[in-house]
């Protein structure tokens, strides 16, 4: 179901939306490549942890979704859309021009802060206009293209340290930042409509809290999203250490990494035209249920090859992963979100930030068991998919007038 006409086709609606919401994987997978490079640049000390430019981002992300998207719902997307753009400007001119490393994390907490608006806002936008199976395909054709970024952003970050300094990458995100912000304000309307606009206050902002935290179908659908997430964040902090120094790939880890992300992308793009078919839930149980078996197995395998199994392996494996998070994320977002259309711009902003602080807990957790072998993370993907697994056939199982009335 369709609930309001989009004044963009939908070509450059999902193109625009793709965009706004791909910057956040712009943010985090460009400078990946440059971490070394950073490190020596800025002179880190011992203690120092490159791997908090990563984590400041996401907790910024988290921190800024719950502030745009609930005033969103007050003042209307595009002005907090605005908002946001302006904060992710000048962080990322604050990570240009830092001389130390507490100042560029106080720019990538800014620019995930900054971020949060069109990240979050975009899901707003998209739920005011379209719901159910309509919004899973919208979603499934984003992540397409979503997949895009993390496919190419390494290998742009890379081009760039070949003939430029670090500091050129976050130019490069300035650039598409801005390229993306004049398109949003010259082509997308307004999708809040005045009759749903709430007053802002503190008792409006409670009751608007209290629906969507004991709205168990979206709560729990959170929730999976959020505890499979983990082991994906996980995966892009560590998959650089794994593929370029155990497995010696050096600067063709991003053609890797690129191939690997290559299969999301498939996979979302089949799941755009299969879920108008099976639906939503058909297609996220059976994608956990492949995801955990093969983590499974693939976890024994590795074992037996002291946790360093052959690389076509470890790929072929990641490539299978990739395929069932493509399938994955798109039908959880949408299934979180169905119920939340009355108050989209604070229900994305719940259901996205308990996904992202769930997802960076356990990346963190995740992280630190990292041995230099791939054990811990095929770990985490089996772990993380049989609890999320089980959480979404828990939803299913039981019906969602039952979870309702919980």
């Amino acid at each position: 179901m369709k609930t309001e006409k989009s004044s963009l086709g939908k070509v450059e609606f999902v193109g625009l939306m793709a965009l706004m919401m791909s910057l956040v994987a712009l943010a985090i997978d460009a400078i990946l490549p440059a971490l070394g490079l950073i490190e020596t640049t800025l002179n880190l000390a011992a203690n120092d942890d490159i791997q908090m430019t990563v984590s400041l981002l996401l907790l910024g992300l988290g921190v800024g979704q719950l502030i745009f998207g609930p005033l969103s719902d007050t003042f209307g997307r595009k002005p907090l859309v605005y908002t946001g753009y302006v904060v992710f400007i000048g962080a990322t001119l604050i990570c240009i021009n830092a001389t130390d490393f507490t100042w560029l994390l106080i720019g990538r907490f800014l620019q995930g802060l900054g971020l949060a608006a069109p990240r979050v806002l975009s899901i707003a936008i998209i739920r005011d206009q379209y719901v159910g199976p309509q919004m899973a395909q919208i979603m499934s054709f984003i992540m397409m293209l979503f997949i895009l970024v993390p496919m190419l952003a390494p290998l742009l970050g890379q081009g760039i340290l070949w003939f430029a300094p670090w500091q050129t990458i976050f130019y490069l995100m300035l650039l598409i930042g801005v390229v993306s912000l004049l398109w949003f304000a010259l082509r997308q309307q307004e999708t809040l409509k005045p009759q749903y606009r709430k007053p802002l206050s503190a008792k409006v902002f409670y009751a608007t809290f209290k629906e969507v935290v004991t709205t168990p179908v979206s709560v729990f659908y959170t929730l999976s999203a959020g505890i499979l997430s983990g082991a994906f964040i996980a995966y892009l902090a560590s998959a650089q250490p794994l593929f370029g120094q155990v497995y010696a790939l050096g600067d063709n880890f991003a053609l890797c990494f690129a191939g690997i992300a290559f299969f999301y992308g498939l996979a979302s793009y089949a799941n755009g035209k299969l879920v108008v078919i099976k639906g939503m839930a058909y297609l996220v149980l059976r994608a956990f249920v492949v995801l955990f078996i093969t983590s499974l197995s693939f976890w024994l395998f590795s074992l037996w090859h002291d946790g360093l199994p052959p690389l076509a392996w470890l790929i072929g494996y990641f490539l299978v992963v990739f395929g069932c998070v493509g399938i994955i994320f798109g039908n959880l977002n949408s299934l979180a979100m169905e119920p939340l259309g009355h108050l989209a711009g604070m229900g994305a902003a719940i259901v996205g930030a308990i996904s992202t602080l769930v997802a960076s807990l356990l990346a963190l957790v995740i992280g630190s068991l990292y041995n230099g072998t791939a054990l811990p993370l095929v770990g985490a993907f089996a772990v993380t998919s049989g609890i999320a697994g089980l959480i979404a056939f828990s939803i299913e199982t039981f019906g969602r007038v039952r979870a309702q009335a919980i």
